[in-house]
């Protein structure tokens, strides 16, 4: 999986339009730690990480304009592509709004090596480079291993082999460039399934335990791995009664039912001080009595997810040109408590609506800056550890899951 002449040359051709698109930028410089580096908990222990993470945050962001702020909170959709044009966007994606970073959808390996190499040449700090991996690599990528479905893989499967799994996929991704996997899904199935399940077999199943136990189990592989993670759809897309790509699904369940099964994998993943939560566009009455998608209630950001549950990583919404999202924006979601939207049907539109909302006083500028340097945080704590030569176990990995 390793980049092509091809992906090399689009790299090249990204320089290239460089000088005629890109304002001056002052660029960061990547943190630059080896593998064996242990800083992939950056706002826990150790404290050394944690200070040295803080000071680098700060000192990235003093040099940022208020748009170049406002564009870290932001990572568009593009296609796994290193055609001529395709690069042209990624470039004018960084030169225009000040990108964060991207979530690549379909393609190949090498274009999203391409991809990742033209953001980390250009941007003012290091990117995030996102992917759907809840399968591995194969659920975007062609030619990457493919691994069974949540929902089919073995009821023998130990937590040991979920975190091998996990460990294999980063392994995997840090090939191409890419560094956080939005994945696992923690959403828990209904027992009783009386019409067509919306999550289906990306699910581990309805058991919320082992969710729990298997989703968390494969987050820690993953970074132990070096990938960021992200667990979704916060507060469990399971039970939802449609689908959030279509319509605004709603969740018809008391904030009991809520708290022992969907929100119980999301609290064990809290509790192992792991990276990125997800928030679906669901309306869940028990949470948020407004008729909104909780992924812009800043009830649920902030007072449930971080005054109550405590969580102090990132929240990212999930992709904000989904029908669920109910025409409402990712300016929204971020003065809520996101501190990531994704996929905005609008990239540019975004970055202006929230420094907009800065310059008018809508959005404090303390505010933002807590957000900004949350996201730096984490990018020093992934983005500049070096790849170690790992062994390629996806062959017996695979073949372990579906027993």
């Amino acid at each position: 999986m390793h980049a092509d002449r091809k992906g090399i040359a689009a790299v090249a051709i990204a320089m290239m339009i460089l000088g005629i698109l890109m304002p001056g930028c002052r660029r960061a410089v990547s943190p630059d730690r080896d593998a064996d580096s242990v800083c992939v908990d950056a706002v826990g222990e150790p404290e050394q990480c944690s200070r040295d993470a803080e000071a680098w945050a700060d000192s990235v962001m003093s040099g940022m304009t208020l748009e170049q702020m406002a564009g870290q909170l932001v990572m568009p959709a593009v296609y796994s592509d290193d055609s001529r044009l395709a690069m042209r966007s990624v470039v004018a994606y960084v030169a225009d709004s000040h990108i964060g970073g991207v979530v690549l959808l379909k393609g190949r390996p090498a274009a999203a090596r391409a991809i990742a190499d033209t953001l980390a040449a250009l941007s003012c700090a290091p990117p995030l480079v996102a992917i759907d991996a809840e399968w591995g690599l194969a659920m975007r990528l062609s030619d990457t291993p493919l691994f069974p479905k949540n929902g089919k893989i073995s009821p023998e499967a130990e937590d040991s082999l979920l975190y091998e799994y996990g460990m294999e996929v980063a392994r995997e991704c840090r090939e191409v460039g890419i560094n956080m996997v939005l994945g696992p899904v923690l959403d828990v199935l209904p027992e009783k399934r009386n019409g067509k399940t919306f999550i289906g077999n990306r699910s581990f199943g309805s058991d919320a335990e082992r969710v729990a136990r298997l989703g968390v189990s494969y987050a820690r592989g993953l970074e132990d791995g070096g990938v960021v993670s992200v667990a979704k759809h916060f507060p469990g897309h399971g039970a939802a009664d449609a689908d959030s790509h279509k319509v605004l699904p709603s969740v018809a369940k008391s904030l009991r039912q809520l708290e022992e099964c969907d929100i119980m994998p999301f609290a064990k993943y809290m509790e192992a001080n792991l990276s990125g939560i997800m928030i679906g566009h669901l309306y869940v009455p028990a949470l948020e009595e407004a008729s909104i998608p909780v992924s812009v209630s800043r009830k649920v950001l902030k007072e449930v997810l971080r005054d109550e549950m405590g969580f102090e990583g990132l929240v990212i919404t999930d992709a904000m040109n989904m029908a669920g999202a109910g025409g409402k924006t990712g300016a929204d979601a971020i003065m809520a408590g996101a501190d990531i939207v994704l996929a905005p049907a609008d990239t540019r539109r975004e970055v202006v609506m929230l420094a907009a909302a800065v310059r008018n006083g809508t959005f404090p500028l303390d505010q933002l800056r807590d957000r900004v340097r949350r996201v730096l945080i984490y990018k020093y704590a992934f983005t500049g550890r070096q790849s170690k030569r790992l062994e390629d176990k996806s062959g017996q990995i695979q073949a372990a899951l579906k027993k």
